[in-house]
């Protein structure tokens, strides 16, 4: 009995050991978690900023000339003479290739020679037709023979039409042989040389193309068709054309027309833009990344793309309060361009929103804030709080 009352006294002083222990050490255990708990996060913030911010309907697009032109020749000869070098502008109506014209010009003598004479068989006609109307007055002479001088005279008039008519077209052999250009362009690749025999018809010479304007004809989805046509009704819509990159804009025109009819293979539409392109930025066959401005709103929200992330219930962002603790803020995005999303509703001018670190945030959590000074596209960082990218 002695011996059991010892062991319960030596547990019972073991366990008040034990607690005393505990007791000693529990303050200095608890106060890290505690303090660690209440610790600032750190986070990188941008504020959101109002400007007039362009809505746009990107599509790829191809450069088309606004002519071209293969240029044959129209008659049968040897080049004589090129006076044109590859890659030249050239305007309506200047000389680029002569054939020898010495053929068609002595066509054109016999037929100016065939004319002269028949105009003196018409002449001598006419004489004789006078003459026999004087007889036929006083009726020296039968009326069948001034009939008969009547239809020669006519005769001879029909036969200096149709001398005329090979006078003209031996002029226009003449002109043919000098081939001149029959739009302002850009000659490209020479296709013949001195001394060739081209025949009328039957093989391109030279190409022209004209540049200036410019169109760029590229393809949208059906679902803007609507968008579009509504907005086409108030104003000429800007067409922006982008480098294949989707970085660097080379030119800017405006929307001529929708295509009358939808793809329905790939359920899109094309659509005809025209840049005056008087740098010559443009060029026939390029692509093009094409960026249909169908609006401007005014004073529209900006907010980093980094700072939009989507959840559950859609796009938000998290908001650093005056306070510095951060609120969590469902926004609608109504466009995202040049890493800068467009705010419908969430956010306003002014406000901090975070764009890094805002994945360890709960609503309501204490930040400390580092100002977001990274370049537009680039990823942002916090030490060990992560990446600001989405």
């Amino acid at each position: 009995m002695v011996r059991l009352t010892r062991v319960i006294v030596g547990c019972a002083a073991a366990i008040v050991l034990v607690v005393a222990l505990a007791l000693i050490f529990r303050p200095h255990a608890a106060k890290t978690p505690a303090a660690a708990g209440n610790s600032p996060i750190p986070v990188l913030a941008a504020p959101a900023t109002a400007e007039d911010v362009p809505i746009i309907l990107r599509g790829l697009g191809n450069v088309t000339a606004f002519n071209t032109v293969a240029v044959r020749t129209r008659v049968t000869g040897n080049i004589i003479r090129i006076n044109f070098t590859e890659g030249q502008e050239v305007k309506a109506g200047d000389l680029l290739i002569e054939i020898d014209a010495r053929p068609f010009q002595a066509v054109l003598d016999q037929a100016n020679a065939t004319l002269a004479k028949d105009e003196a068989s018409l002449k001598n006609a006419q004489t004789d037709l006078a003459r026999y109307a004087q007889l036929l007055q006083k009726n020296y002479a039968p009326e069948q023979q001034y009939a008969t001088q009547q239809a020669t005279v006519e005769q001879d008039e029909a036969t200096i039409k149709n001398d005329q008519a090979a006078i003209d077209a031996a002029k226009l052999n003449v002109e043919y042989a000098s081939i001149r250009s029959p739009i302002d362009g850009i000659v490209g690749i020479r296709q013949v040389d001195v001394g060739n025999l081209v025949q009328a018809n039957s093989q391109t010479l030279l190409v022209i193309t004209q540049i200036k304007p410019i169109f760029v004809i590229f393809s949208l989805p059906e679902a803007d068709i609507p968008r579009i046509r509504s907005a086409m009704t108030d104003r000429k819509l800007a067409v922006q054309a982008y480098d294949p990159t989707d970085q660097k804009q080379i030119s800017k025109g405006v929307l001529n027309l929708i295509d009358n009819q939808v793809d329905q293979a790939t359920g899109t539409v094309k659509l005809k833009a025209e840049f005056t392109n008087s740098d010559a930025a443009l060029w026939p066959g390029q692509f093009v990344n094409a960026h249909l401005v169908l609006e401007v709103v005014p004073d529209g929200v900006t907010v980093p793309a980094a700072a939009v992330q989507t959840g559950p219930n859609g796009h938000f962002v998290y908001v650093v309060r005056s306070d510095g603790t951060a609120d969590l803020r469902t926004v609608t995005v109504i466009q995202t361009e040049n890493e800068r999303s467009l705010i419908g509703s969430g956010v306003t001018a002014g406000e901090q929103v975070v764009t890094a670190g805002w994945f360890r945030l709960t609503p309501g959590a204490k930040v400390t804030v580092s100002t977001d000074n990274t370049p537009a596209g680039a990823p942002a960082t916090v030490g060990a709080a992560g990446t600001g990218t989405r």
